[in-house]
């Protein structure tokens, strides 16, 4: 049992990526799903597939090779202590070129498009 799953999910990438392997299997959930397309989209990762192994849903993640030492993945909030922001806290992460990933009422988005539509949420996470 995992308390945390998406802790999980970025602690499985970062340590396929430190041991410069070219894929990671997690897990399947939607909102893993929802952040590795995110992920795919702004180009921190090659894609994402879901599979089935030993009767359950995994997503094999693909990684960028050159990546290894460049990408860091930051929880934010937390089971424990829950971070929300309004749509005025969001800011850019590394002059642009790193993510804040938002639960909104609209679904998981980027900091960028959640600034734009004017919606606030949980900072689930940084990648940079």
């Amino acid at each position: 049992m995992n308390t945390d799953p998406i802790a999980d999910l970025l602690t499985r990438i970062r340590n396929a990526l430190n041991a410069h392997h070219e894929t990671t299997i997690v897990p399947h959930s939607k909102i893993k799903e929802s952040i590795l397309r995110i992920l795919k989209d702004k180009k921190f990762i090659e894609g994402y597939e879901e599979k089935e192994e030993g009767g359950m849903k995994v997503l094999e993640v693909q990684l960028k090779e050159d990546m290894t030492n460049r990408l860091t993945l930051k929880r934010l909030s937390k089971p424990g202590q829950r971070i929300y922001v309004k749509t005025d806290e969001i800011h850019p992460i590394k002059s642009g070129l790193g993510i804040q990933i938002i639960s909104t009422s609209k679904g998981l988005m980027d900091g960028a498009s959640a600034r734009k539509q004017k919606l606030g949420g949980e900072l689930i996470c940084e990648v940079y």
